[in-house]
């Protein structure tokens, strides 16, 4: 797994667009969310169909081509300097496959910011362009809007991300012990398992430390994703895996550390659990596709290099 390039990072002053490639933002919560990327000092621009609804499937924020459209436009504008994603939820696979690669590859790189179901995004970035996106706070929701430390968080990695490159929380620790190295990757579990062997995703884990989280799926239906996962064998040469946060999984978090602990040790990698990134008040962000050090003694996710240059 390779080093992905770094996008530049933000000054005051910059602009950025907020697109909705997955599920339909609140209007109440993007008006919030853009006041507050106003008070970092940044030039706040709306996708043409940020606002939009699906108007059959209510899952959805517009039909497929325009999110896809959206979310091309705000990359290959050369006055955009950052895309924001504004929910996840739901359709950003529904996307890939309507997005012209080679005319974003003629782009020149910038921070693609989002989690969640924006783990589609991350993949298709990281395989079709090669760059480098931030798993942080989908801006349109209470994961970003009224949450001042997971503002700060995200604020800090795009502007400052030299002050960002140790990433720990108060309760991480060992599942498996061990410190490894490699290239930062992953994001939400579902989103991983539905985007198996199709178009736009890599083919293996190897070389990488995954970053793993998800929200509402119970024990049993984490065990089979991630069960299948290892039985392809996509997980086979994976340097370490940082789990992140489990909210709403039922029965409770200590049985989805047994879980992980039991798929996850026979690979014989370090093992970190409770990194609180993800469906989580606080959210830290993650830089994706760069080089890092795993460390479960320390507890600590440390980058080489900042996220962005």
């Amino acid at each position: 797994m390779r080093e992905l390039v770094r996008p530049p990072r933000l000054r005051e002053g910059d602009r950025v667009r907020l697109v909705a490639p997955c599920s339909p933002v609140p209007a109440a919560q993007l008006d919030a969310a853009t006041e507050v990327l106003r008070g970092w000092g940044l030039e706040v621009g709306h996708a043409p169909h940020v606002r939009d609804r699906h108007p059959r499937l209510p899952y959805l924020a517009g039909e497929d081509a325009t999110r896809a459209a959206d979310l091309q436009e705000a990359w290959c504008d050369p006055d955009v300097d950052a895309v924001f994603c504004v929910r996840g939820g739901d359709g950003a696979h529904r996307t890939l496959d309507l997005l012209d690669f080679d005319a974003m590859r003629r782009a020149a790189p910038k921070a693609l910011v989002g989690f969640s179901d924006i783990t589609a995004l991350h993949e298709a970035f990281a395989v079709e362009l090669g760059v480098a996106t931030v798993h942080g706070p989908v801006v349109g929701t209470k994961y970003f809007v009224g949450d001042a430390v997971a503002q700060g968080e995200l604020r800090t990695t795009l502007f400052r991300p030299e002050h960002r490159t140790v990433l720990t929380s108060p309760g991480a620790h060992a599942l498996v012990p061990g410190r490894a190295r490699g290239v930062t990757f992953g994001g939400n579990l579902s989103l991983l398992n539905d985007g198996l062997a199709t178009p736009h995703s890599r083919l293996s884990a190897s070389g990488g430390l995954l970053v793993l989280e998800d929200v509402g799926e119970d024990v049993a239906r984490l065990d089979r994703m991630l069960t299948h996962l290892l039985r392809t064998g996509w997980m086979d040469g994976v340097a370490g895996v940082a789990l992140g946060t489990w909210t709403d999984c039922p029965p409770d978090p200590g049985v989805i550390a047994d879980l992980m602990r039991e798929r996850l040790e026979p690979l014989g990698v370090p093992v970190l659990w409770g990194l609180e990134f993800g469906h989580c008040a606080a959210q830290l962000t993650v830089p994706l596709g760069v080089p890092a050090v795993l460390d479960t003694g320390s507890g600590t996710l440390e980058l080489d290099v900042p996220g962005l240059a």
